[in-house]
């Protein structure tokens, strides 16, 4: 396990969630100092778990084009919708992590975009671009969720290297719950790609003949 400093909390503040469907929820968004990479990540506390409940929690990557403008290229403003519900009906935490287009940055992540209408899927374009398919390091997650005495998770998601990663950061991944599959005609390739290339757990069969173009 890394030796990795201590992070802290910063500030704690709480704030009512309202989403376009009608569904809203009291959170407590907790903001920290020392984090390793020095991004303003900020977790979400959504409730408590019950006494001898291991807490759910998810790792969201900041998605400017689907969490904010409801992107259908994506499945991530859905994922953020359905992982707040979910977690708040048994007590954990969402962090909202700053990493936007898997940690390469909107500018970049747009441009990759631009390939993959050329027929590139989301990894070859990263790779065209020079950059890494995934550029996400959780170091800072682990800081944060240690910072909120939370050392044993189930963690919401698809991606097995969110899982690995927080294990050999020395945090105890108990269960990893799959989220919910969100497509649209036009993501279906984007879905395809994760299974295919890093072996996200959505189901492959479902992934065929939706996409555009």
């Amino acid at each position: 396990m890394p030796d990795t400093p201590a992070a802290t909390p910063r500030a704690r503040v709480r704030v009512p969630l309202r989403f376009p469907d009608g569904y809203s929820v009291d959170a407590e968004l907790v903001t920290f100092h020392g984090l390793a990479d020095g991004q303003e990540h900020v977790a979400v506390v959504l409730g408590a778990p019950a006494p001898g409940v291991t807490p759910l929690v998810r790792l969201h990557s900041e998605c400017l084009t689907g969490d904010v403008f409801g992107s259908a290229r994506c499945d991530c403003g859905p994922q953020l919708r359905e992982a707040v519900e979910r977690i708040a009906g048994t007590g954990g935490v969402l962090l909202y992590l700053r990493q936007e287009g898997r940690g390469i940055g909107l500018y970049n992540k747009l441009d990759a975009y631009a390939l993959q209408d050329q027929g590139l899927d989301t990894y070859e374009a990263n790779a065209a671009l020079g950059l890494p398919e995934d550029d996400r390091d959780y170091t800072a997650a682990a800081q944060m969720l240690r910072a909120l005495d939370i050392t044993s998770l189930d963690l919401l998601s698809n991606n097995p290297d969110k899982a690995g990663q927080l294990r050999d950061l020395g945090i105890d991944v108990r269960d990893r719950v799959p989220t919910g599959v969100f497509t649209t005609p036009h993501n279906v390739r984007y879905l395809r790609a994760k299974v295919l290339q890093t072996q996200h757990t959505l189901p492959l069969a479902d992934l065929t003949g939706l996409s555009v173009g």
